[in-house]
């Protein structure tokens, strides 16, 4: 197996960058050094990383000697990726798109990636809402995503993304990394996040459910509760399921939307997709 020391750019200049897969190589060695040993300070039996790229990510966790699955859409990358870490038989390469390709079912996950900045919403509500067995997520998203991630209620980030993961799990921003971390640079800061597992997190079901309640509610941020739901609830619905109608989204706490989504499942099943 050919292998190359984390600093070198060998692998880096091997594989071309490419808009269409959201693609920024990391090279800054802080980083790196941050973001495997988050993933590996659990004793997850199992690690994924997402959007390995040209690996550099991937050799460290490799060492570690737990089987590792990368997940990539570019064949360009995988023919690299299978070139550099092909002979170990605890590597497992898997070509496709991270939201939908089919996992492998068994035990607990420790999940990392660089993820892709136009797909990261997408793959992270998957990672939530699938029966995806994990014990800690360390992910790279663009710094106004991360934002998102850890916005409190009554601010402009706050919205369902923020809610979802704050009931899901516990969030600690590791590192804040601006474009030069990156082959090519991005016009943006990127932010490194940290997910692990509440023990009161609601069921998949919940998530599902919790999500649709989430969409309808802030389909238009400056709108009230009443107006996002015309068509679909009364006031007196929504007054039941304690979500003050007059009020916007922005201004409700996660515990309240999840208590407002458990009455809204019992008393109102019409509204949920089947």
């Amino acid at each position: 197996m050919v292998r190359w020391g984390v600093s070198d750019p060998s692998p880096i200049a091997r594989l071309r960058p490419k808009k269409a897969f959201g693609q920024n190589f990391l090279v800054n060695e802080g980083a790196i050094r941050t973001i495997v040993d988050a993933a590996l300070a659990v004793p997850a039996p199992r690690l994924l990383e997402i959007g390995p790229g040209p690996g550099v990510l991937t050799e460290r966790l490799l060492a570690d000697g737990r089987s590792l699955w990368a997940v990539d859409l570019d064949p360009e990358a995988c023919d690299l990726l299978q070139q550099r870490f092909g002979g170990p038989p605890h590597f497992h390469l898997l070509q496709g798109d991270a939201v939908r390709i089919p996992l492998p079912p068994g035990e607990a996950w420790s999940v990392v990636g660089n993820l892709p900045y136009n797909a990261a919403t997408p793959i992270l509500a998957r990672l939530l809402t699938e029966d995806l067995p994990w014990q800690r997520m360390v992910l790279m998203f663009q710094l106004e995503v991360a934002q998102k991630l850890m916005g409190e209620p009554g601010t402009k980030a706050y919205g369902p993304l923020s809610v979802v993961a704050q009931l899901c799990c516990r969030l600690t921003r590791l590192v804040k990394l601006g474009p030069g971390s990156f082959r090519p640079a991005p016009k943006v800061d990127s932010a490194v996040v940290q997910f692990d597992p509440r023990e009161d997190a609601p069921t998949l079901a919940e998530r599902r459910a919790l999500l649709a309640v989430l969409h309808r509610s802030f389909a238009h941020r400056r709108k009230t509760l009443a107006n996002n739901w015309q068509g679909g609830l009364l006031p007196a619905a929504l007054e039941r399921a304690g979500l003050t109608p007059s009020l916007r989204a922005e201004a409700i706490v996660p515990s309240l939307w999840l208590a407002a989504t458990r009455c809204l499942r019992t008393n109102h099943p019409e509204v949920f997709p089947s």
